[in-house]
C-alpha cells in the first residue's frame, strides 16, 4: 500500500559519488533536495581502488572543484598520500592522484550532507517512478512510501540487477555484497529506456602483516603535495606510501592452467567488461608476449590492516585467487581478507540521452554516472554534478547547462556519451581530449569557476579570489612583455649557468622566459615582481608563456568548433526525408537527435558529405520556416 511520504523540488537516488555531488548541488542552488540510498552505512563508498584522481581524472576532480563540488574538498580532508603524476612530461598530461583514506572519506562526505541546509538525507531502494503522460513527478520505495519532486536525478551505480561472480559461485548482490535494486530496471524499461548489460571487478584485499615489503619497491608520496581544491589550505601530515611488485612466472602459469574455471572466459558473464582495466586473466590471455605486469600494494586507511592489490582484478575462484596472490613476489605468505569479484549490472544506453543529462523517453528524469555507462568515481562524480545543476535548474524554469568540449574534460565525457555512446564501461584518458592542451588540471579554476558561480555554488569569497588570480597573473604576463633587460653580468651568468645563449642586446623578459631551460622562478630570482605572487600563480604565468604559441592554435581550432556548435538543429527534423544522406547516417541521425551540426559531426557513421546535405537541408528549412512566419 502506497503512500505519500513528502514533496521536493528534486529527488536523487543512489548516495554514490555522482549521487552526492548531485544533491549537494541541487541542495545548495536553493532546491528542496531528497536523496535516497538503500544503505546510510554506504554513502560515497570507494568499493574498487582507494584513490582519486590520476590521468584526466584528476584534471575532473578539479573541475568538479571549480564548478562547486565537492569531491575535491573531501579528498584533500581524506589522503593518506597525494602525488603528481606525469612531472617528466608536459602541462597537458600532469594529473594529481591521491590515495584516499576510504573509511574517513565515507565518513567526512556524510558529515557534510547532513549538514546541507536544504538536504533530507533518507534511507530506502526506489522500484519504481511515477510518470505521467511522459514526465516524471516522482518515486516509489520498497515500503510503498510515493516521494513527488519537479526533477529526479537517477544514480544507481551498478545495483540494477547487480550479480556478483567468483568462479562458479554467482549470486544477485551489489558492490561489497550489498542488497541490488532488481525491480527498478524493470520499471526503466516499461518507461522506454533501453539497458545494456556491464561487468566491472575488483582484486583481493590483502593482510598487511602477511606482506613481505622488503621484496616490493617504496612508491611515497610529494614531499610538498599538491591540492585538489582552491579551498584547501593545509596539508594532511605523515603520508603513507605504496608499494610495486610485479607478476612472476608462476603467476601466469596458474591463470593459463586455471581459464577453464574463469568466468568470463567459460561464458558465465553476460556483460562486457572494461577495455582499459581488464581483470589479470583478461591481461595474461591478451598480453601474452609480456613475462610481468605491474601490481601496486595500496594501504586502504590509516586504522586498517587491509591493502588493496592494484593489478590483479580477477573473478576466478577463492582457492585460485589465492595462489596467484601468493604467486607475485612479497605475496607469498600474505593472507586475503577480501576476495576479488566481478559484478554484472544494468546500464542505460547513454545515446537516449540529453547533453544536459536528462533522458530523451522520460521528461524531467536525469541520469548520472555507472548507469550512464562510465567506470570510476571521478567520471561518476562529474556527472553527479552536472545532473543535479540541471535537475536543480530545470526545477526553476531555467535552461540547462552544458559543458563543451573545449571548456571541460566534463564536456569530452558528457559529449562521448550522449553523441557516440558506449559498448563497454567508459573511461576517460586524455587522449579522448583533442583540445588537452586547454584541458589541463592546473587552469581549471580559470576555465569554469565563473560558471559554478553563475550557477550558485562558488561563494563570492571565493569568487574574489578567482578574480584577484586572473588579474595577478595578466598584469605579471604583461610586465615581463614591458620590462627590458640588458646584457649585464648577472644576466649573462644566470644564462651562462643554464646553458642558454648569452645576449647581445636588450631583450623583455618574456622573450627569455620562452627559452626552454629557463623557469619562472630563476628569472624571478633576478627580476622580482612588485606584486606577491602565489605558487599556482608563478605556475599560470610560465605556462601561458612558455606554451602560448601552441594554446592559440588550439583557441583558433575551438572557434572554428563553436560556429558548427552555433548552428542548431530543430527538434522537429525528419532526417529519413533528407535525400542524399547515407542510410546508416539517416538511422543514427534519428537515434541520437542531436541538437547541433557540431554534435551530429561527431556521430559515429555520419561522414562530411552528410553534414554538408544536412546543412543545405536545415538553409532550405529554415526558409521555410521564415516565410511561414511572414
Amino acid at each position: 500500500m502506497s503512500y505519500t511520504a513528502g514533496e521536493y523540488d528534486v529527488i536523487v537516488i543512489g548516495a554514490g559519488h555522482a549521487g552526492c555531488e548531485a544533491a549537494l548541488a541541487s541542495a545548495r542552488m536553493g532546491c528542496d533536495t531528497l536523496l535516497l540510498t538503500i544503505n546510510l552505512d554506504m554513502i560515497a563508498f570507494l568499493p574498487c581502488n582507494p584513490s582519486i584522481g590520476g590521468p584526466a581524472k584528476g584534471n575532473v576532480v578539479r573541475e568538479i572543484d571549480a564548478l562547486g563540488g565537492e569531491m575535491a574538498r573531501n579528498i584533500d580532508k581524506t589522503y593518506i598520500q597525494m602525488r603528481m603524476l606525469n612531472t617528466g612530461k608536459g602541462p597537458a598530461v600532469h594529473a594529481l592522484r591521491a590515495q584516499a583514506d576510504k573509511f574517513l572519506y565515507q565518513h567526512k562526505m556524510r558529515e557534510t550532507i547532513e549538514k546541507t541546509e536544504g538536504l533530507t538525507l533518507r534511507q530506502g531502494m526506489v522500484e519504481h517512478l511515477v510518470v505521467e503522460d511522459g514526465v516524471c513527478k516522482g518515486v516509489i520505495t520498497q515500503t510503498g512510501a510515493t516521494y513527488y519532486a519537479k526533477s529526479v536525478v537517477l544514480t544507481t551505480g551498478t545495483y540494477l540487477r547487480g550479480k556478483i561472480i567468483m568462479g562458479e559461485l554467482m549470486y544477485e548482490s551489489g558492490p561489497n555484497n550489498q542488497q541490488p535494486a532488481v525491480k527498478l530496471s524493470a520499471d526503466l524499461r516499461k518507461h522506454g529506456l533501453e539497458l545494456i548489460r556491464f561487468k566491472t571487478g575488483t582484486p583481493p584485499r590483502v593482510h598487511k602483516d602477511t606482506i613481505d615489503f622488503s621484496k616490493t619497491v617504496i612508491q611515497p608520496g610529494d614531499d610538498k603535495p599538491k591540492f585538489f581544491s582552491a579551498d584547501t589550505t593545509e596539508e594532511v601530515p605523515d603520508q603513507l606510501p605504496c608499494w610495486l611488485t610485479y607478476t612472476s612466472e608462476d603467476t601466469h602459469r596458474i591463470i593459463s592452467e586455471n581459464l577453464h574455471r574463469a568466468p568470463m572466459f567459460s561464458g558465465a558473464i553476460e556483460g562486457t567488461g572494461p577495455l582499459y582495466c581488464p581483470s589479470i586473466e583478461d591481461k595474461i590471455v591478451r598480453f601474452s608476449d609480456k613475462p610481468q605486469h605491474q601490481v601496486f600494494l595500496e594501504p586502504e586507511g590509516r586504522n586498517t590492516k587491509e591493502y588493496y592489490v592494484q593489478g590483479l582484478s580477477t573473478s576466478m575462484p577463492e582457492d585460485v585467487q589465492l595462489r596467484i596472490v601468493r604467486s607475485v613476489p612479497g605475496l607469498e605468505k600474505a593472507e586475503m581478507m577480501r576476495t576479488g569479484y566481478a559484478i554484472e549490472y544494468d546500464a542505460v544506453v547513454s545515446t537516449q540521452l540529453m547533453p544536459s543529462l536528462e533522458t530523451k523517453a522520460v521528461s524531467r528524469l536525469f541520469t548520472a554516472g555507472q548507469i550512464n555507462g562510465t567506470s570510476g568515481y571521478e567520471e561518476a562524480a562529474a556527472q553527479g554534478i552536472m545532473a543535479g545543476i540541471n535537475a536543480a535548474r530545470k526545477a526553476q524554469g531555467k535552461e540547462p547547462i552544458v559543458l563543451e568540449r573545449s571548456e571541460a574534460y566534463i564536456g569530452v565525457l558528457i559529449d562521448d556519451l550522449v553523441t557516440k555512446g558506449t559498448t563497454e564501461p567508459y573511461r576517460l584518458l586524455t587522449s579522448r581530449a583533442e583540445y588537452r592542451l586547454l584541458l589541463r588540471h592546473d587552469n581549471a579554476d580559470l576555465r569554469l569557476t565563473k560558471i559554478g558561480y553563475e550557477v550558485g555554488l562558488v561563494t563570492e569569497e571565493r569568487y574574489g579570489r578567482y578574480l584577484e588570480k586572473v588579474q595577478r597573473v595578466e598584469e605579471e604576463i604583461e610586465r615581463l612583455k614591458t620590462t627590458k633587460v640588458k646584457p649585464t653580468e648577472d644576466v649573462q651568468a644566470m644564462l651562462q649557468s643554464l646553458g642558454s645563449t648569452l645576449l647581445n642586446n636588450s631583450v623583455d623578459l618574456i622573450s627569455l622566459l620562452r627559452r626552454p631551460e629557463i623557469s619562472y622562478e630563476k628569472l624571478h630570482a633576478l627580476f622580482p615582481s612588485p606584486v606577491e605572487l602565489t605558487d599556482d600563480m608563478k605556475e599560470q604565468v610560465e605556462i601561458q608563456v612558455k606554451y602560448s604559441g601552441y594554446i592559440e592554435k588550439q583557441l583558433l581550432q575551438v572557434e572554428r568548433l563553436r560556429k558548427m556548435e552555433k548552428k542548431r538543429i530543430p527538434d522537429d527534423i525528419i532526417y529519413e526525408e533528407i535525400h542524399g544522406i547515407a542510410t546508416e547516417a539517416k538511422q543514427k541521425l534519428a537515434k541520437i537527435r542531436p541538437i547541433s551540426i557540431g554534435q551530429a559531426s561527431r556521430i559515429g557513421g555520419v561522414t562530411p558529405a552528410d553534414i554538408s546535405i544536412l546543412l543545405v537541408h536545415l538553409e532550405h528549412y529554415n526558409r521555410v520556416v521564415a516565410a511561414r512566419a511572414q
